[in-house]
């Protein structure tokens, strides 16, 4: 970002008016107690917006007081950010260049020769009667209607060199301007003629729909007129055997689900402290950092010969353990290097040499 200065000729004093200083008032209101500072770019925009387009010191200062606010936390706002004009601009119209990639494929650069034909060579400087100023600055966010340009609060669109010097002519002549396209196309519809929907029966009101009747539910069943009279089966004779009372059958006990016990991982042997009172430096493995030093000890290794002694499925639950560094134990064939510390071999160098594949 460009370095950006407040301009050497500042006004004496700034002052919100009445109804400015009314709504300033409400505005702080919004934010809890011990917040207004967070009230300070609305503010600013205001400010700006009654000094004709921008923002002297007395008024970074006149906001600061209002917000309690030391004036260089002030003047670190307004200086960030490139919506504040630090110096005087154009009494009629500054106008902003959009320089992005789709407005320069389309003709920016173009426009930029008209304002420094029609204003002043040089962006941030105003014209020879004060009028107009300009400035090339980032994406205004009318990318489809490019190129662009924009004055004040309005955006100007679809422009052409010729169309943005009848823009400034008309602004100069205080003639009315039409923000939006300026080639006739409607907001940011597609340029010409439709070329789907054109069939205006498709959305116009005189449509009509037929509406589709829902089919009648079926008739419900039709009880029977009478109903036959129920005839109860004769008696059946009871014989000895079935006035013997039968022996209860065994209720069916439900087999008892065997739950196999999932095996225990293979873990290597762990030590709650070091052996001799004093654990092995094990920064000298390549690939252990102070970090990774700790979170073996934490886990009860302390020595070359313990790492040295590893199986691959000891290895695997270690490596599994390093958070962070998952993998590096393997990766960095933490057991090769081990077992060539815990014969007395070292690196040359503090810590450790990355193993020689």
């Amino acid at each position: 970002m460009s370095v950006r200065r407040l301009d050497p000729v500042q006004p004496e004093s700034f002052a919100f008016n009445r109804d400015n200083l009314s709504w300033a008032k409400a505005t702080i209101k919004k934010y809890p107690e011990g917040k207004q500072a967070s009230a300070v770019i609305p503010l600013l925009w205001r400010a700006q917006e009654q000094n004709k387009g921008w923002l002297p010191k007395p008024a970074m200062e006149y906001v600061g007081d209002m917000l309690g606010m030391s004036y260089i936390r002030v003047y670190e706002v307004a200086t960030f950010y490139t919506m504040f004009q630090l110096s005087p601009v154009g009494k009629k119209a500054h106008i902003q260049v959009c320089g992005t990639t789709p407005c320069m494929l389309r003709g920016a650069e173009d426009l930029k020769k008209v304002c420094q034909h029609k204003i002043h060579h040089d962006p941030h400087h105003l014209s020879a009667d004060g009028k107009f100023s300009w400035e090339e600055v980032e994406c205004l966010g009318a990318c489809v209607n490019a190129p662009m340009v924009q004055i004040w609060k309005d955006t100007y669109e679809d422009l052409t060199p010729e169309s943005f010097e009848k823009l400034i002519d008309d602004i100069a002549a205080g003639h009315e301007v039409k923000p939006g396209p300026q080639n006739g196309r409607q907001f940011s519809a597609p340029e010409g003629k439709l070329t789907s929907l054109t069939d205006k029966s498709l959305y116009g009101r005189d449509r009509t729909y037929k509406r589709v009747e829902a089919a009648p539910p079926p008739p419900a069943p039709v009880a029977a007129a009478s109903a036959a009279p129920k005839v109860e089966a004769p008696a059946k004779p009871v014989t000895i055997a079935e006035t013997t009372p039968s022996k209860p059958k065994p209720a069916k006990v439900a087999a008892a689900k065997v739950v196999k016990e999932k095996p225990a991982e293979p873990r290597p042997e762990l030590f709650k402290k070091p052996r001799t009172g004093k654990g092995d430096d094990l920064k000298l493995v390549w690939g252990v950092g102070p970090a990774l030093e700790k979170m073996l000890n934490k886990m009860g290794i302390w020595h070359f010969d313990q790492i040295a002694s590893w199986s691959a499925k000891e290895l695997a639950w270690v490596d599994e353990r390093l958070e962070g560094f998952k993998g590096r134990a393997k990766r960095d064939d933490w057991v090769k290097q081990a077992k060539k510390l815990a014969k007395g071999w070292r690196p040359d160098s503090a810590v450790g040499e990355r193993p020689k594949k």
